[in-house]
């Protein structure tokens, strides 16, 4: 029965999401019941490609990642794939409308990484972060509306700073390892050797504004989305709080991170902000 299979395909998607991020899983779980298997399929089908890029060393990383896109085009057509991430990605993409456009520059942004080590302009940076995280947030935001463009084109800008910050979060956090283990400058001008407090300012700031502006958009999200991505939201920033207060020399050296009990509070903390309808 293929209802059997479709409904092991979602719950293989959470598994994924739940062993490779307890934080995004702790954020999916505050959306409402009904989208947060949409939500799950898409982290599966990202993070399974970003594992190829970034992960896979002493395989065929091009040939994987190649191979990767084109099962899922053959699932997209066929209905029907026996990779059960890409069988609950391609039923999330008809149900809500996801258009390929965004699929595209996901997978080219993931293809870069196998070819290109530094982003030396702001045009550069910016298309990578576009494909790598902004689409991300799209696509989480086509669920979120139930495949509406009008209140898709009306939130999607916001959605896209929000997917920006995450993205750049991430690469001040991860600054030591993407230079040192994958020899990847994303920041334009900046790497361990020329970082420093001033250069860390300037992001924490550029990302800050990102966050500005996201938060727009969280309050004008439906109420099935609302506390879930707020959740998301309250945590990144967090991370980049503690970020701001680590010296810039230990950023290179130590990965910055929020505990486990730090996590609990701020949940705390942010349901009480929903329920006092602060956001």
């Amino acid at each position: 029965m293929k209802q059997l299979f479709d409904d092991v395909s979602f719950k293989c998607s959470k598994l994924v999401t739940k062993s490779y991020s307890t934080s995004f899983s702790l954020a999916v779980y505050m959306l409402a019941p009904s989208i947060r298997d949409a939500i799950y399929s898409i982290y599966g089908f990202v993070r399974f490609a970003d594992e190829i890029v970034d992960s896979f060393h002493g395989f065929d990383k091009e040939d994987l990642i190649n191979d990767f896109e084109k099962e899922y085009y053959k699932a997209y057509n066929a209905g029907i794939s026996l990779n059960p991430i890409l069988n609950s990605f391609q039923s999330t993409v008809k149900e809500y409308n996801i258009t390929d456009d965004l699929i595209q520059a996901f997978l080219k942004s993931m293809k870069l990484d196998l070819i290109k080590s530094d982003y030396n302009s702001l045009e550069e940076y910016n298309e990578y972060i576009y494909g790598s995280a902004d689409v991300v947030g799209l696509m989480c935001l086509k669920v979120f509306v139930a495949g509406k463009d009008q209140k898709y084109e009306q939130l999607k800008g916001e959605a896209m700073r929000l997917g920006s910050a995450f993205q750049k979060v991430n690469f001040l956090r991860d600054l030591k390892e993407d230079n040192l283990l994958l020899n990847r400058n994303y920041f334009p001008g900046i790497d361990l050797n020329s970082f420093d407090e001033k250069a860390k300012n300037a992001i924490i700031k550029e990302i800050e504004e990102d966050f500005r502006i996201a938060f727009e958009g969280i309050v004008k999200l439906p109420i099935e989305a609302k506390f879930g991505v707020y959740t998301a939201y309250v945590y990144y920033k967090k991370l980049l709080k503690k970020l701001e207060n680590t010296p810039y020399h230990q950023i290179g050296n130590e990965r910055v991170r929020v505990s486990n009990y730090t996590k609990a509070a701020l949940l705390a903390q942010s349901f009480v902000s929903y329920k006092l309808k602060l956001v």
